[in-house]
């Protein structure tokens, strides 16, 4: 069974920062294409970021320069650095390979990120 673990969201003003952290005992991170994806309350889940196993990186337009995705291959940990939020930036927030987020499969529990003043 494969387990993602979302953590690090919160309340934050506008104009503040989060650093999302993506672990799993069961997969290694490196050597996947992974992504970093949200979920508004009444809207579709949408893919945010990507890196790949090879560190190519990719954005959702709305966040590009403003949110930056890394990972520690000795921590098995991906991240997802999020500056100048804005309240339209609210949502739950997920990571997933891209595989399996194609097939609607292995979804964690997410971490809530709320911007708000």
């Amino acid at each position: 069974q494969v387990q993602l673990v979302e953590s690090g969201g919160g309340l934050v003003q506008p104009g503040g920062s989060l650093r999302l952290s993506c672990t799993s005992p069961t997969i290694v991170v490196r050597m996947n294409d992974m992504g970093w994806y949200r979920q508004a309350p009444g809207k579709q889940r949408e893919l945010v970021a990507t890196i790949t196993e090879r560190g190519s990186t990719d954005y959702l337009d709305s966040v590009k320069g403003r949110f930056s995705v890394s990972r520690d291959n000795a921590k098995n940990t991906m991240y997802l650095q999020m500056n100048s939020l804005k309240p339209e930036d609210t949502a739950v927030y997920y990571c997933n390979t891209l595989i399996y987020a194609s097939r609607g499969i292995y979804w964690g529990q997410g971490t809530q990120v709320i911007v708000s003043s």
